[in-house]
């Protein structure tokens, strides 16, 4: 598993009976998470000195609870700034889990010696373009939520990257890769975060377990001569870390030769030293 333990203002404090207890920043928050089946018990005294609760209905979605939360607030991961509020469906608008694949792509970016184009497609606030930035590549970052492009700007200039080569963009990815494709664009390194469903800006329906291979063949023709990596997250539990090897190798290694790796990302709990998962991760890199 790839596990982001390199956070020093997030934290998975624990976890018991389909909740989180977490640490953003200077306040804890208590999600749930359909991960967490186990009953342990509570004895950390920060369960009950919460910031906020969000409480998940029986009938699907939720509430927010407020005892002492800000509007927003900001966290740090090493260079880069995010801020934060409490939006809907649990969020705060970001996921630290992915800390540990921002890790991988800035490494093989700060040590490609050459530039890097990188395109970010369902770019959601911005943690993986910020980090690819700072990095020193140039990135393309691109959602179909104008309010979430918007979330992405205001995390960069807060990062001091409010001059850095990034190209925003409020756009239906498919339809964005489909016009880069006829344009004879091409790009170093590509990052993908799917949902498990959504709607792009005029209406077009994604599912994720029909559109997510022939999308990644799709992104395959945006490659450059000399790609440098490829990365496929997902949070759907259909897709196991097998699945996205088989899809990433039928049309990336096929064609660019290269190396696949997948695998489950995690974030550790700091109270019992179980790891969370969080998802899967597929990764290619040619060189």
């Amino acid at each position: 598993m790839w596990i982001a333990e390199n956070w020093k203002d997030y934290e998975v404090i624990d976890t018991s009976c389909g909740e989180k207890l977490e640490r953003w920043g200077k306040y804890i928050l208590l999600r749930p998470d359909p991960q967490v089946i186990w009953n342990t018990e509570k004895k950390n005294p920060l369960w009950k000195k919460l910031n906020a609760h969000y409480h998940r209905s029986a009938k699907g979605g939720g509430n927010w609870e407020f005892f002492d939360l800000p509007e927003q607030w900001s966290i740090h991961y090493k260079k880069l700034t995010f801020h934060l509020k409490p939006f809907s469906f649990k969020h705060t608008g970001l996921f630290p889990e992915q800390a540990a694949n921002w890790d991988w792509f800035s490494d093989l970016i700060s040590n490609a010696g050459r530039p890097i184009k990188v395109l970010n497609l369902f770019a959601y606030t911005g943690g993986a373009t910020c980090a690819a930035a700072m990095s020193g590549a140039s990135v393309t970052h691109v959602d179909a939520s104008k309010g979430m492009v918007t979330w992405a700007k205001e995390n960069a200039a807060a990062s001091g990257l409010s001059e850095a080569p990034i190209r925003w963009i409020v756009d239906d990815c498919v339809k964005f890769v489909e016009r880069e494709i006829r344009r004879g664009n091409h790009y170093d390194g590509i990052i993908m975060d799917p949902p498990s469903y959504g709607r792009g800006p005029k209406g077009e329906i994604w599912k994720i377990e029909e559109k997510i291979h022939p999308f990644i063949s799709l992104c395959e023709q945006l490659l450059s001569d000399k790609p440098l990596f490829f990365l496929v997250n997902s949070y759907t539990t259909g897709l196991a870390p097998a699945v996205l090897t088989y899809m990433i190798s039928t049309e990336i290694v096929s064609r660019h030769g290269g190396t696949v790796t997948s695998d489950e990302v995690g974030l550790p709990v700091s109270s019992n030293g179980l790891i969370l998962p969080c998802g899967a991760a597929g990764r290619w890199t040619g060189e």
